[in-house]
């Protein structure tokens, strides 16, 4: 019977390396006032209000006349309302990269992570 010598490496790992057990929160966060610059044309934008339900945010933004609101929901989907027209519905990740990025948070400390 032939037997098979297993080796054993050990891995040298940063005492802070996360492990694929932990729990990871992850969010998008955007760059309200610029996307709504870019979809509207429209420079000067100000977040004027929020409101969080437990399913989506919704941010209401003013620019001298014009209204816009975002909603945005924790699935990735959003919806942008300018003076009550549709600009932009879909996901945000997808169809808006260059305003939105994915950042990684540990659940236990509320630290941003590093994902390579």
């Amino acid at each position: 019977m032939n037997e098979k010598k297993i080796e054993n490496h050990l891995v040298d790992l940063p005492t802070d390396y996360l492990s694929l057990v932990d729990s990871v929160v992850c969010k998008v966060e955007v760059d309200l006032t610029g996307w709504i610059c870019n979809l509207s044309g429209r420079k000067n934008w100000e977040v004027w209000s929020e409101s969080e339900n437990d399913n989506h945010m919704i941010y209401f933004l003013k620019q001298e006349n014009l209204d816009a609101e975002v909603t945005l929901y924790n699935t990735g989907y959003a919806r942008v309302d300018i003076d009550g027209k549709s600009v932009f519905q879909g996901d945000i990740m997808e169809k808006n990269a260059s305003s939105a990025c994915l950042s990684y948070y540990s659940v236990e400390s509320g630290e941003k992570i590093l994902l390579n």
